[in-house]
């Protein structure tokens, strides 16, 4: 129990930082929760094969693919009338253009797209780019072959790029 608390204490910011990111959701504590929870259950069965933040990752994941697949069957069934939050973000970005030079609409308007993105290419574009962790610990985290993680950061980065470039592009109107 000593090093369950001392694996928490060492590993929660990671934790919470790397939920928010795949969630794009501030509010991550019962994922954490159920992580942690994860991750007591799945100690004794641990075999140092990896390290324990690589571990985590993948219970991470998992949770959230969960998470995912729970929203996936909510959002089916919600109006977006109903859902204020989705019809914000289907809006699309501010109409002023100096708002889309501004660092924090530029950062506000990739998080947007990331949430945007396949789960899939989403979690490996966060996992490289946002958590630095190297191709094989993202192909440990998401237990995929190495090829699968380069065409899926590979992928992500191309639609992220369009997107952008969409939502940066002043709309033109033919006369």
């Amino acid at each position: 129990m000593e090093d369950f608390t001392g694996i928490i204490e060492r590993h929660q910011r990671m934790v919470f930082r790397t939920l928010s990111r795949l969630t794009g959701s501030a509010d991550v504590e019962d994922l954490a929760q159920e992580v942690f929870l994860r991750l007591f259950r799945a100690l004794p069965g641990f075999r140092n094969e990896a390290s324990v933040s690589t571990f985590l990752y993948r219970i991470m994941v998992n949770v959230v693919r969960d998470d995912w697949r729970r929203l996936e069957s909510v959002r089916r069934t919600v109006s977006i009338d109903a859902e204020p939050v989705l019809r914000e973000s289907l809006a699309g970005p501010p109409e002023d253009p100096s708002a889309r030079l501004d660092q924090s609409g530029l950062l506000a308007m990739l998080d947007r797209c990331l949430r945007e993105l396949d789960n899939e290419e989403r979690a490996a574009l966060t996992l490289f780019h946002q958590e630095g962790l190297s191709y094989e610990q993202v192909a440990a985290a998401l237990d995929l072959p190495m090829g699968t993680v380069k065409t899926r950061l590979h992928r992500g980065r191309a639609r992220l790029r369009e997107m952008l470039i969409e939502r940066m592009t002043p709309c033109r109107t033919i006369r």
